[in-house]
């Protein structure tokens, strides 16, 4: 998105806006919240309200509760199986179909918002953390040229990362550890596979992270 919000429509700062609450957490599975509530929270009026929620309840990351209240769906195991099954698939092909676009100047800013990444979990900054690790992932993904699959791991990552925020509340930013450094140097190397790879298992560990959360009832 442009750094300058008067160029973008109200109702588009307003489904971003609420996206990136469901995004990065701010709004906890099964925590119901009112339309209402919305309005206030996000500074915008009922219409652009109402229409960032029906665009987040088409793409499954609000389901609707009655009332004029809407929540943030609860990961259960059978659908973080499919939650899974399809980020390892979707985003180490977008990491493959990126290499061919990365540049010097691509890899130096991708190395730059690793930085933040691992000065977020140096100061535990959950919130700083959880966006600067979905900065570096789609600042790799966009360089695919994919939009259908960046959408759809975009898509992906709104029913993941709420539960991912739970997890980081309980074990710390520190507690996810990442793959970020190998797959730059894999990006530096040009070793298409080693990239993949550290993509793939980056991707992993966070998953394996939420599904023992959820067998300890934590989310």
């Amino acid at each position: 998105m442009t750094t300058d919000p008067r160029k973008i429509p109200s109702h588009e700062l307003t489904y971003a806006r609420l996206r990136d609450m469901v995004l990065f957490g701010v709004l906890e599975p099964g925590q119901p919240v009112t339309i209402q509530g919305l309005t206030g929270d996000l500074s915008a009026g009922m219409t652009p309200v109402r229409e960032a929620i029906r665009r987040l309840l088409a793409e499954g990351a609000l389901l609707p509760q009655g009332n004029r209240r809407v929540t943030v769906p609860r990961l259960t195991p059978a659908i973080l199986d499919q939650v899974a099954f399809a980020r390892l698939t979707i985003e180490p092909k977008l990491a493959e179909m990126a290499a061919a676009a990365l540049t010097p100047a691509l890899i130096d800013r991708l190395e730059g918002i690793d930085e933040e990444v691992n000065e977020a979990i140096k100061g535990g900054r959950i919130p700083a953390y959880l966006e600067s690790n979905h900065a570096f992932h789609f600042a790799l993904y966009e360089a695919s040229g994919a939009a259908v699959l960046v959408d759809m791991a975009r898509s992906l990552w709104l029913r993941f990362g709420p539960s991912l925020r739970v997890v980081c509340a309980r074990v710390g930013a520190g507690g996810l550890p990442d793959r970020h450094e190998e797959a730059i140097a894999a990006m530096r190397a040009g070793d298409v596979a080693g990239l993949t790879r550290a993509i793939e298992n980056d991707i992993a560990q966070g998953v394996d992270q939420v599904r023992a959360a959820l067998e300890r009832g934590e989310i």
